[in-house]
């Protein structure tokens, strides 16, 4: 009934997870942007409360089963919806022939863990995920979505804006992935992540990226390299929506601190120029679908050495949903949301660069 099966077109076509590495929740106030954020990290209410490791945890995807990006017609179909119910429950094979839209059956499964609820705006859409994807209850609202569950995932939907569902499960002290982008502007990525700080929520966002275990081999392996002087990642796709993913690995390697951003490319063919107050300057070399094709690449230079890596991107999203899971669990972030907040502003910064041809500071892009 689960034969795996995965489709390979590409970053999208692959699908889901090393479990990932956890810091400190941030107790004291951080200056990630060049200023000191209203808002301190915080330890979440509840404290870091773990749940027991042998129990199945009941998770919840919202607009999980339909797609369209701004300006077009939303229809049946998620590739990241499906493959992370898939991840979770399986799936019945006869069912899923009848889904209509994209489908992606994931080559491995996370145990311990199973998707019970699921909500989309097209209703007719969540029926046939949730028989295909074998998930128990089809919710009316969202906001049904959260109750009884253990973890809520607001899956990338084509808008770039589910981030609006977050508010409703973080004031109600459930841990909540938001599925890439964190949002498409630096305000409303700042707005959602002040919001969890307000209430004491846990929030995470993160492109899979971020986990792979190439870049998280990568980290560990930075002190032969000597001090990084310079860091050029590579990726295909449209500069925030995608460009995302090149980046999240610079950020997965090196962390948050940019200082500012110079867009030195032109529109289909972006190059961020990304300055850091230590001496480290980053190049994003971001392409989009009609010019030539750009795979995934992170290449450092060191005072001692450089490496060179293209990562594999097979299972990737199961190195993601580990790392979402072990924060569920343990009540402990695997990175401060605050470095996602970062990364879209530097994305966004380079936009504005693009059309005023001027070096943006991060600081500036959460101006009025």
């Amino acid at each position: 009934m689960n034969t795996p099966e995965l489709p390979r077109r590409g970053f999208l076509r692959q699908v889901a997870g090393v479990s990932a590495g956890a810091s400190i929740w941030q107790a004291s106030q951080v200056s990630l942007l060049g200023g000191t954020f209203e808002t301190p990290l915080r330890e979440p209410s509840g404290g870091n409360e773990t749940l027991p490791q042998d129990r199945e945890l009941r998770l919840a995807l919202i607009s999980a089963a339909s797609y369209g990006r701004p300006g077009q017609e939303r229809i049946s179909g998620s590739n990241h919806g499906t493959a992370f119910a898939t991840i979770f429950n399986g799936w019945d094979e006869d069912a899923a022939k009848q889904f209509q839209g994209t489908m992606v059956k994931s080559t491995r499964q996370i145990p311990g863990c199973r998707v019970t609820k699921v909500w989309d705006p097209i209703s007719d859409a969540a029926t046939k995920m949730a028989a295909a994807c074998q998930i128990a209850e089809v919710c009316a609202t969202p906001e049904a979505c959260c109750q009884d569950v253990d973890g809520v995932i607001l899956i990338d939907d084509g808008s770039g804006r589910q981030w609006q569902f977050a508010e409703f499960p973080l004031r109600q002290g459930l841990p909540v992935f938001c599925d890439k982008p964190l949002a498409m502007t630096a305000r409303e990525a700042n707005q959602i992540a002040k919001i969890s700080e307000e209430c004491g929520g846990k929030l995470m966002s993160a492109s899979s990226l971020r986990f792979v275990p190439d870049i998280a081999k990568l980290k560990r392996e930075l002190e032969p390299l000597g001090k990084i002087k310079l860091a050029m990642a590579t990726g295909p796709g449209q500069l925030v929506y995608y460009g995302i993913h090149a980046l999240s690995m610079v950020y997965g390697v090196l962390g948050a601190g940019a200082h500012s951003v110079r867009h030195v490319g032109e529109k289909g063919r972006h190059v961020l120029k990304i300055r850091y107050p230590n001496e480290l300057e980053v190049l994003l070399l971001v392409t989009e679908q009609d010019q030539f094709p750009m795979g995934y690449q992170l290449q450092l230079y060191g005072e001692n050495g450089s490496r060179t890596i293209v990562p594999d991107l097979a299972d990737l999203y199961v190195y993601l949903l580990e790392a979402f899971l072990g924060f569920i669990r343990t009540g402990v972030e695997p990175f401060p949301v605050r470095e996602e907040v970062e990364l879209i502003a530097v994305l966004e910064a380079g936009e504005r660069s693009l059309h005023n041809g001027k070096e943006v500071l991060i600081s500036d892009m959460f101006g009025q």
